[in-house]
């Protein structure tokens, strides 16, 4: 089956979730014997990657993708709405590439605002294969927190809209991302649902897994609001408990720190060893975000073994429940409170049950190499449809 992958960036080239999602689509749809071409982008002050280089960074062992279309992403002044107008500006330039060759595809896969002009051109009566595209945690329809934040989201709204209207399919992750997705007024059979997944290189055995003397807790991602970050700081700084450690792997200024003897900031961490030895190190994840798609986070700790708190948002209630973690409903300060003192208080043994049945999860439900096979198995429906 060859199938068409736009995206708007891949690791490591661009940093974030969605690109980390986007290489491991093309790599494992390549592994299970998909030709996949990808068309991805950099920035535009970037030098574009040669093919020996991506396809390094994605297999490391010699195998390749049938073909590669390297971009550059427009740039611009910053005004309100600059990033829509250079996201239109990039579906245009990806629809340049492709146009001439697009029939040659099974199916088409794209990534946010990135098939934005192919979609336009499809609903002038153009012939074109199917195409799905996924907006990750469709965060632009969720509550934020700030002005700026809000007037964003208000105006991705209509756009994100546009584009799902005209898709063929919408991937969702599932739990609370298809019941926004349906909110919004999609028809549900146009819904495709498949969860993120995790390499098996992540997965720690649980003979070695352990717990600590005193609870170990951990955040893993950048200062941001919309990560809960200052409520989670705002039940440290009143935290009176000291039994208890915060580890912090992230971006984080100097004057955003707190100065406390439990408080450890790791910095900024790229290298996956050093934040799989760190997360080994602790016993139980902290995430209250007030909106999120499928964290990768979440699964990287789950398959070392540590238990989860986090915010009931996305499809997070698919990776945690009572069995490795505790979901809260709200980014609430009490509530996390409460939620750290019924870990610190747990006993040894329940503690490395809930740890250990992380890693169980993982093993059953979030392997890449089996997500890629169920996507494979819904893609290939749509194509013997025609």
């Amino acid at each position: 089956m060859k199938i068409l992958l736009i995206t708007d960036g891949i690791m490591p080239f661009i940093l974030g979730g969605m690109q980390k999602h986007s290489t491991y689509l093309a790599k494992y749809l390549s592994i299970q014997g998909c030709n996949v071409t990808l068309v991805h982008c950099v920035g535009e002050n970037d030098d574009i990657p040669s093919d020996k280089i991506i396809n390094h960074s994605i297999f490391n062992d010699g195998k390749s993708l049938d073909n590669i279309i390297s971009l550059k992403f427009p740039s611009s002044i910053k005004f309100p709405g600059h990033y829509i107008y250079n996201s239109y500006r990039y579906s245009k330039l990806v629809y340049k590439n492709i146009k001439d060759n697009v029939n040659n595809y099974d199916f088409i896969y794209a990534k946010g605002f990135s098939a934005w002009k192919l979609l336009k051109e499809k609903k002038k009566g153009n012939i074109f294969p199917k195409i799905g595209i996924k907006f990750h945690g469709m965060n632009m329809f969720l509550p934020v927190s700030g002005i700026k934040a809000n007037i964003s989201k208000k105006m991705l709204v209509p756009f994100t809209k546009y584009n799902m209207n005209l898709a063929d399919y919408i991937f969702s992750y599932g739990g609370k991302v298809t019941d926004t997705i349906i909110n919004v007024g999609i028809n549900q059979n146009k819904i495709i649902e498949i969860p993120t997944g995790i390499e098996p290189s992540w997965l720690i055995n649980k003979n070695s897994n352990s717990t600590n003397d005193i609870t170990n807790f951990i955040f893993c991602g950048r200062y941001d609001l919309i990560k809960g970050i200052k409520i989670l700081y705002d039940v440290i700084d009143n935290f009176k408990e000291k039994n208890c450690n915060f580890h912090f792997i992230g971006p984080f200024p100097e004057d955003r720190k707190i100065k406390q003897s439990n408080v450890i900031y790791h910095g900024y961490i790229e290298n996956e060893d050093i934040i799989k030895k760190i997360f080994d190190f602790c016993d139980v994840l902290i995430l209250p975000s007030y909106s999120e798609g499928m964290p990768n986070v979440i699964l990287e700790a789950m398959s070392r073994g540590l238990g989860i708190i986090a915010t009931d948002v996305g499809a997070v209630s698919l990776m945690v429940d009572r069995k490795n973690g505790i979901l809260i409903a709200k980014p609430d300060v009490k509530l996390i409170k409460n939620v750290i003192k019924e870990f610190i208080n747990m006993d040894a043994e329940k503690l490395l049950e809930i740890k250990n049945n992380s890693i169980e999860k993982i093993e059953q439900l979030f392997i890449w190499d089996n997500i890629a096979k169920k996507l494979i198995k819904e893609i290939s429906v749509i194509v013997q449809e025609k």
